[in-house]
């Protein structure tokens, strides 16, 4: 009996380590271990710990004292990028509309994730931040700090973490919607950062003669979702917590009401007013008209703000890789009645991603 105990103790530990031997490894993460700097603390959240993130296609979620709550960040690396230890790379920070969030899946899609030359950042703007400090930090919001989180926390974390070429020439910055509207005021307001920039579908124009989309802003503070939710068709959550908490109208830029210089300085912040500062950049706009409104209201009220833009940027001598695909006929198979939509979006990517990804090449 013990001779047999003995055989069978014997032949189960044989077969243990021929298991070992055979089974397939679990191959380690290439995925980057940022560190905490910069005034970012990441935690753990449900975007960060999703089965869909991937070695070169992730989101972290940070905590900063500049915005209230947990932020999300998606980081799209370059296929190579694990297997060239020695190689840089430029970077684009393409920031999203409202309200969104950098884990929506739109922001995996194949136009970003298919740029092998350039790193791709996608960083929390908040439901309506609007891609600045806002005037009044008290309010129901909390902290509101976003140009702060993002120009001195996110974009130097970015570079101390990963593999980039930390230069003007090779960064770029780009959005959608409310995105577009943060990317060209990031660009006018540090123009030493960034050598490209591009709008979507952007928030163009917050002049006083452009106060249908000033007022929309004002809706997604105090939120008012009804009336966005009824000029897009749909394209826009309309989930009534989507803006929530509301605040006052003036929490961002002040009194948005053009009497006497109150809105003072929503005109300062008014990106047509300020094109010249976009001199000696690579600039590209995309937009669609929405059928004449027939199909997407948003989109025919912001047409008007990007040929505002393109026409301030001719009468200064300011180049501009200007897309005006109407009702989207032809434009992608995915753009219907040239809305204010993912499927138009995707498509200006297909046009946009490789402009970019050769202008920041040959810079880096």
């Amino acid at each position: 009996m013990m001779k047999n105990s003995v055989k069978r103790v014997l032949s189960m530990l044989v077969a243990a380590v021929l298991l070992a031997l055979t089974a397939p490894t679990a191959q380690a993460s290439s995925r980057p271990s940022p560190a905490d700097g910069f005034g970012l603390t990441q935690v753990e959240s449900a975007a960060s710990t999703a089965p869909t993130n991937t070695d070169t296609n992730f989101v972290i979620t940070v905590k900063s004292a500049e915005v209230q709550g947990e932020q999300n960040i998606r980081i799209i690396l370059p296929k190579d990028y694990a297997a060239n230890p020695g190689k840089r790379y430029p970077v684009l920070y393409f920031l999203h509309g409202s309200p969104d969030d950098p884990s929506s899946p739109f922001y995996g899609n194949a136009a970003l994730t298919g740029a092998s030359g350039m790193i791709t950042v996608v960083p929390d703007g908040g439901n309506r931040g609007w891609y600045a400090n806002w005037l009044n930090q008290n309010t129901a919001a909390g902290a509101a700090n976003w140009e702060n989180f993002h120009i001195k926390q996110v974009i130097p974390f970015i570079d101390a973490n990963l593999r980039t070429i930390p230069t003007k020439q090779a960064r770029a910055i780009a959005g959608i919607s409310m995105g577009g509207f943060g990317a060209f005021r990031y660009a006018q307001r540090y123009p030493e950062l960034f050598s490209q920039v591009g709008s979507l579908s952007g928030d163009l124009e917050l002049g006083a003669n452009q106060m249908a989309m000033r007022l929309v802003v004002v809706a997604s503070l105090t939120n008012a979702t009804g009336a966005i939710c009824a000029s897009t068709s749909g394209t826009v959550a309309c989930d009534g917590n989507a803006y929530a908490p509301g605040v006052d109208s003036d929490a961002l830029f002040g009194s948005p009401y053009p009497v006497f210089d109150a809105d003072r300085v929503w005109n300062q912040n008014d990106p047509v007013a300020n094109a010249a500062k976009l001199r000696g950049m690579g600039i590209h706009i995309y937009i669609g008209n929405g059928d004449g409104g027939k199909h997407d209201v948003m989109e025919w009220w912001l047409e008007s703000s990007s040929a505002h833009m393109k026409t301030k940027l001719d009468s200064l001598g300011i180049p501009v890789h200007y897309e005006n695909y109407g009702n989207g006929a032809g434009w992608g198979e995915y753009c219907q009645g040239g809305g204010h939509q993912s499927g138009c979006w995707y498509q200006d990517l297909v046009d946009l991603m490789p402009r970019l990804q050769a202008s920041l090449t040959r810079a880096g």
